[in-house]
């Protein structure tokens, strides 16, 4: 499982004080990205002529969020099928263990040329699981 740490600035809060709900998919796509480039390279993608998109983001937000919290966002696959895989995230607090927000993030493999959805090939289920 990936681990990737978000300190939360002012720019991240409302005006009631705490991190807006429309943040946590930023920081949850961050940690993706860093997730992605622990396990491969971006050439990967370009020789092979294709991207990931995400198809479906489910987010239980559990707790609120404030100015200066340190959090901690993990990522780690939870199903990975034909054409699609999914990840499961958690956004913990680091002060006090516990879970701000969960998200099941559903993403699938294009084919960068037509758009369409392509297989995912054993090379790349390999990487999603190392």
């Amino acid at each position: 499982m990936h681990q990737h740490t978000i300190k939360v600035r002012g720019f991240h809060c409302d005006m009631f004080g705490h991190v807006n709900n429309a943040r946590y998919p930023e920081f949850l796509e961050e940690a993706r990205w860093e997730w992605l480039n622990s396990v491969t390279t971006f050439d990967y993608f370009e020789k092979h002529n294709m991207s990931f998109v995400v198809v479906s983001i489910t987010i239980h937000y559990r707790y609120p969020s404030v100015l200066n919290d340190e959090l901690n966002v993990s990522v780690g696959i939870k199903n990975i099928g034909n054409r699609s895989a999914t990840v499961h995230q958690d956004v913990i607090r680091n002060a006090d263990n516990k879970l701000i927000a969960e998200a099941d993030v559903t993403f699938a493999m294009i084919d960068n040329t037509t758009g369409k959805s392509i297989p995912l090939d054993e090379t790349m289920k390999a990487i999603l699981t190392a």
